[in-house]
Formats: C-alpha cells, structure tokens, sequence
C-alpha cells in the first residue's frame, strides 16, 4: 500500500507563501504541509533561484560600468548611494572589485561599508546576491567581513537598493591600497598579500571623453574594451557597417578583433600598440563614437560585404556571463 503523506494538523496556523521562510532542503516544510522544504515551497524557490537574469544590473545608474567592473577592471572603487540615505553608524559605502580573501563584503573598524563585486554568488540574479550581501553589510559589526550564503528568491535588489538617480562614478587604482586606511603601516602580511595582489593586476585606465571604456596594458599589446549599452543585433549590424568601410579601426595599428557578452551587453574589444596609451585612445574614441552613433541611426539592409563582416564579428564573440 502507498504510504499516506502526514497531515496537517487541525487548527495550526497556515503560513501565506510571502511568510515562508528557507529552510533545510530536507526538513520539514514551515507552512505545515507535512512535507519536506524541497518538495513543497522549496520547489518554487530553488527554481527561481536557479532562472539566470540576463541583465542584472539594467535600471540602475551606470550600467556599462557595473559589468566593467565585474567582468574586466582588476582594481576600482565606487561610492554608493542608498536610497534613504545611510544608516546611522555607517559613514559611507563603496563598491571594490575584489576584497582580501574574496569577502563578499567588510564593515570597517569605523563602521563603512566595502562591497565586492568580483565574488561567486548562489543564485541566477546578481543583483539580487549583492543587495543580499550589501544588507547583511549593514547589519554586521564593525571591523568583521560577511560570509556568503544562499539568498532568499524573494529578496530585494541593488535597483531597490541603490538610489537610481544618484551618479555612478568609477575610480580605477593602479593597485589595491584601498583595501587598507592606512598601507603604508600595515602589517608584515597584509603588506605581503597586497603585493601578491597588485603583482597580478593588469593597468587598466578608465577613457574620460567617452562612456565605460577601459583602456588596459598587456606584456605583448595593448587593448581598449568598451562596454555599450545598444541592443545587440543593432550593435552588430553598425559594427559590421563600419569594418566593411575599413573605419571600425581607431587609428593606424589598431584593430577592431572582436567582442564580449556579458551581463546582457556587448563590449567590442580592439587591439593596440604597445606604445598607444590611454590618452592617445582619447581623440579617436571619441571620433568613433560619432561614426558609430551614424551607422546605429541607419536601417538600411546590410550588404554582402557587410553581412561577410557582421558574420565575423559574430564568430569572434566571447560570452563571459
């Protein structure tokens, strides 16, 4: 005979789905259906847990450098603005790339906030993790770091976060002094570990003239990676406009080599020569701008040679998220 499934008790309260909080996968479910979490409303929540957001950070201020920062720049830092203003005790918050010994997030000894963004997250939303983490952030005691965890599906975001009006500003460091108030007077191992931190980080230098460009430098070449905010197939089809005409390039030595995907944008990538810094990517980033902004204004239908030139951009993309 099947066995019968435990019943609910008569007169216990029943719980609303908003009410259920997580538990164990295996233990018994909070809303009193007898049945274990997993297989009761722990069904729901692990599967929008699971469901990946394409595009996390769309709807908050600087979109094109959230995914910079995430995917591409070693060492940078913002201000954060909270929507309400900050807590009392906390004197400010600010978002790093990467923190010692990959913390999620740290309360300083004086009651600020670092969030890191470069950290493996548990669910399919990122935006959703780091609110999580930013929150706990908040809470925690001064002068300790916060662990990761399993976020609830129902949590809130950085768009419910973060005060969408205020400006966000990315500020690239040649290294990871930030890390430490005070570095020139830290210890014998924190001195050590920034140094085996900043011996890893490529120089990368954020373009003033035009939006969440990165120029950087490698051993054998430089790049510049710019992240745009256009929709895709419409990006695609200016891109491949632009190389069949032999002006997708920003000067001579350089090349437009391919593209990114991640978090929902594209982030061309060309090559440059050793000797072309970042201030000489200025003038021509800003030309291409223009050229580019012509091409994503036409809607004419690609020819041959364009469709040629589209197909090898597409065949030279790299999906990073």
């Amino acid at each position: 005979m099947a066995k019968k499934r435990p019943q609910t008790k008569a007169g216990k309260q029943q719980l609303t789905d908003g009410e259920i909080p997580v538990v164990g996968a295996r233990e018994p479910c909070p809303c009193g259906s007898g049945r274990r979490y997993k297989a009761c409303h722990g069904r729901a929540a692990a599967q929008a847990v699971a469901e990946l957001v394409q595009r996390p950070f769309e709807g908050l201020a600087g979109e094109c450098d959230w995914v910079a920062l995430r995917e591409l720049v070693p060492a940078a830092t913002v201000e954060l603005t909270l929507k309400g203003g900050l807590p009392e005790g906390v004197p400010s918050v600010t978002l790093a790339t990467v923190l010692p010994m990959a913390w999620p997030a740290l309360r300083r000894d004086d009651g600020s906030v670092l969030l890191a963004l470069q950290n493996d997250t548990s669910s399919g939303d990122l935006s959703r993790d780091l609110a999580d983490t930013l929150q706990r952030a908040l809470e925690a005691e001064p002068g300790s770091p916060v662990a990761a965890r399993r976020v609830p599906a129902e949590g809130p975001r950085l768009q419910d976060v973060l005060d969408a009006a205020a400006p966000f500003a990315p500020v690239v460091h040649p290294g990871f002094e930030f890390w430490v108030p005070d570095a020139e007077n830290a210890t014998a191992e924190v001195s050590a570990s920034l140094e085996r931190a900043n011996d890893a980080a490529i120089p990368t230098v954020l373009l003033s003239g035009v939006d969440a460009a990165y120029w950087c430098e490698t051993p054998e070449k430089n790049h510049l990676r710019w992240v745009m905010p256009h929709p895709e197939e419409q990006l695609l089809d200016a891109l491949a406009r632009l190389h069949a005409a032999g002006t997708s390039s920003l000067g001579e030595g350089t090349r437009l080599v391919g593209s990114f995907r991640a978090h929902g944008l594209m982030v061309p990538v060309w090559d440059l020569p050793s000797a072309m810094g970042a201030e000489d990517c200025e003038k021509p980033a800003a030309t291409f701008a223009e050229r580019l902004a012509t091409a994503l204004a036409s809607d004419a239908p690609l020819t041959a040679e364009e469709r040629r030139a589209r197909g090898g951009l597409t065949n030279r993309q790299v999906t990073l998220s």
